[in-house]
């Protein structure tokens, strides 16, 4: 019987062995039915309050600092505006461009800290402390000097607030550019560099340009750190343009000793089929084939050859144009003697000179006297009365009319002159 009980009881154990297990369950299908279930039994339900913290305990319990209410502002010395105002002041934001007095409160090897009011400190550093190279910024500010600085942003690292004085010369010194080009005035221009076109110059700390043709001398490395005396072309803030001469400014410095009847020594530079130009201290003037002989000049090269040295007296200048008219021929003996032997023309041009003077001299009292003559008996037959004074003012009025100035044979050879010589012929009238 029990063999029988205990072969039953193996039978079922091994049965119940071999029938196949239920798929497990998922965790994440639980958690989802889970959360299922308690969203819909809390649906339309208030949340509860969160359980209390430390903090939440210790800020239950603490009272805070009891305030009146009411504030005697007599008592306190000021009100809630003037609180208010001080508040902002403090916090003043500076803009790149702003105009703000400071102090100098320290120097070190980077730079000056400089108060500029507000509980805010700037720096200004070394490259920034003047429009030209100081050195040092100990050579240009001392701890609690009070000057002008204006803010040019901030420390891309530190965040430190920066000013400039450069910023400031720098604008100053365009506005006297513009008023230097107004009066126009000469300056001094140091040359900082050479290229093909000119100098690269320095006018009071702004940069500017030289162009070579603007040049009184060969352009070259050696100029470099030299000055020169300039005017000034072209003044440009707004982009950034200084444009300087220093042709223009011998030119009208030398222009200023050239008078009608001056003799001159230059020496020939071009030879072109209407005339020679001479250069004349610096000047380059024209000596138009019309002037060179009393006598026909029919091939000019036969007469001068460049880099020959003559004397030539002046005949006419324009000094607002920058112009001179030179004369050979009024140097000669006798009509044709530069054809024949320039040389002789030379050596006596000294004394040719002062008797050509003499004559036009003698040329204008004979010319005044002959128009008192015209004038006078012009009075006269029209019954002219009145003052003493009266008569002598009509009289100097219509003799200066008559009369002019100067030598018209001389004006009549330099218009010639300009009207044969183009502008591009002449560097002096491009000055």
């Amino acid at each position: 019987m029990i063999y029988k009980v205990g072969t039953v009881l193996a039978v079922l154990a091994l049965g119940h062995a071999f029938v196949p297990a239920r798929p497990p369950v998922r965790n994440s299908v639980i958690v989802k039915m889970s959360l299922e279930t308690a969203d819909a039994e809390v649906e339309g339900a208030e949340p509860g309050p969160l359980p209390p913290t430390r903090f939440t305990n210790l800020a239950a319990k603490w009272k805070g600092q009891v305030l009146r209410e009411e504030t005697d502002e007599e008592l306190a010395g000021f009100s809630y505006d003037d609180f208010e105002n001080i508040f902002e002041d403090t916090l003043r934001r500076f803009v790149r461009g702003d105009r703000v007095t400071g102090s100098v409160v320290q120097i070190d090897p980077e730079g000056a800290l400089v108060e500029i009011g507000a509980k805010s400190t700037a720096l200004l550093t070394q490259k920034e402390a003047g429009l030209r190279s100081v050195g040092s910024v100990e050579n240009v500010v001392s701890i609690g000097e009070e000057r002008e600085f204006e803010v040019i942003g901030e420390d891309q690292v530190s965040g430190q607030l920066l000013v400039s004085i450069k910023q400031i010369e720098f604008r100053e010194a365009w506005d006297r550019m513009i008023q230097y080009q107004a009066e126009d005035v000469v300056m001094d221009a140091t040359v900082l560099g050479t290229n093909r076109g000119g100098c690269l110059v320095d006018v009071e700390g702004i940069r500017g340009f030289m162009p070579g043709s603007h040049l009184s001398t060969e352009l070259n490395d050696d100029l470099v750190g030299k000055t020169f005396r300039v005017k000034f072309l072209q003044v440009d803030p707004e982009l950034g343009k200084l444009v300087v001469s220093n042709r223009r400014a011998i030119l009208e410095e030398q222009m200023a000793s050239v008078g009608r009847g001056d003799l001159l020594e230059g020496e020939v530079k071009a030879v072109k089929p209407y005339g020679a130009f001479v250069d004349v201290n610096g000047i380059s003037a024209l000596l138009h084939i019309s002037q060179i002989s009393y006598d026909r000049v029919s091939n000019i090269e036969k007469v001068f050859e460049v880099g020959m040295r003559i004397k030539c007296m002046v005949v006419d200048h324009d000094k607002a144009a920058g112009r001179i008219a030179l004369s050979t021929r009024t140097l000669e003996p006798e009509p044709g003697d530069m054809l024949r032997d320039p040389q002789k023309v030379f050596d006596n041009a000294e004394a040719s000179a002062e008797k050509w003077r003499e004559r036009m001299e003698a040329e204008k009292k004979a010319r005044e006297e002959a128009a008192k003559d015209i004038v006078s008996t012009l009075g006269e037959g029209l019954g002219l009365g009145g003052a003493e004074d009266d008569k002598a003012e009509s009289l100097d009025t219509v003799l200066s009319e008559v009369t002019g100035e100067g030598d018209a044979a001389a004006q009549a050879g330099a218009v010639d002159a300009e009207a044969a010589a183009p502008e591009e012929g002449n560097p002096g009238a491009q000055a």
